[in-house]
């Protein structure tokens, strides 16, 4: 297996004044990404589904936080009124396997897909005035995140990625639709990352190793290095990119 190089040096990126909403920042890949556009500048403003951000056990003094969550229309409108501005929409919050249960239940599957694709189109609907109205270098920006669960069958999540597979959809969908706009929208696919959400398959090798051996790079990943490639694609350097999905897996999904 490869060794990992780690995050020593993060590519340097300019947000400065620009606004930034991340959706489920308070944790894993999220979190990393809000931290970043913090160290590069930007106002950044975060949502998570507690009440306040005292409940959480994660650094967010830097932020703005709002409540937010995912199932309910009413808390992502009013996350997007209380927006004076907004430059960067990053669609990060999502969840699998909510409370434990099975996502083959008719009611889970539909809660499942509900959080992690009607929640990020009713977001990006909620802020497109907004988006519009930015003045940004290269254009207002929306990033969803995706997953390898887009483009294969993972057994354990039909409807995880039934959903991470609508947003990559609605990735290019939305890109059409909205560069009259002056907003861009890509996505970024992650492999597996340790995070909270995955944390409780790290124990068991049986469903992790095979993971591992197909991924050339022979290890899973870190957040912050997922965080670069969203910090890019909400970038003037990607102003001519709109309706892709980049993959930041490791070589997964390229390996046979």
């Amino acid at each position: 297996m490869g060794e990992g190089l780690g995050v020593t040096s993060p590519p340097t990126f300019d947000f400065g004044e620009a606004h930034v909403l991340v959706t489920g920042g308070t944790s894993g890949i999220g979190h990393a990404v809000a931290h970043a556009f913090a160290d590069a500048g930007a106002h950044v403003t975060i949502t998570g589904s507690q009440e306040d951000a005292w409940g959480y056990d994660t650094e967010l003094t830097r932020f703005a936080y709002r409540r937010c969550r995912m199932t309910d229309p009413a808390d992502i409108e009013r996350v997007a009124a209380a927006l004076e501005r907004l430059d960067v929409l990053v669609n990060n919050a999502g969840r699998n396997l909510p409370g434990g249960r099975s996502e083959y239940e008719p009611d889970v599957f539909e809660e499942t897909v509900a959080i992690n694709l009607f929640g990020a189109f009713r977001m990006a609907a909620a802020t497109r005035d907004l988006l519009a109205a930015s003045p940004h270098d290269g254009g207002a920006a929306v990033v969803n995140l995706g997953s390898m669960s887009s483009f294969f069958g993972i057994e354990i999540v039909p409807g995880y990625g039934a959903a991470k597979a609508g947003v990559v959809q609605m990735t290019k969908t939305l890109a059409v639709a909205w560069a009259r706009h002056g907003i861009r929208v890509n996505a970024v696919a992650p492999g597996v990352v340790e995070t909270n959400m995955t944390a409780p398959m790290m124990g068991f090798d049986q469903l992790t190793q095979p993971l591992l051996d197909r991924t050339p790079l022979g290890r899973f990943a870190e957040p912050a290095e997922i965080a670069p490639a969203v910090l890019f694609l909400a970038s003037p350097a990607a102003r001519y990119i709109t309706g892709q999905t980049l993959a930041v897996d490791g070589g997964f999904s390229i390996a046979g």
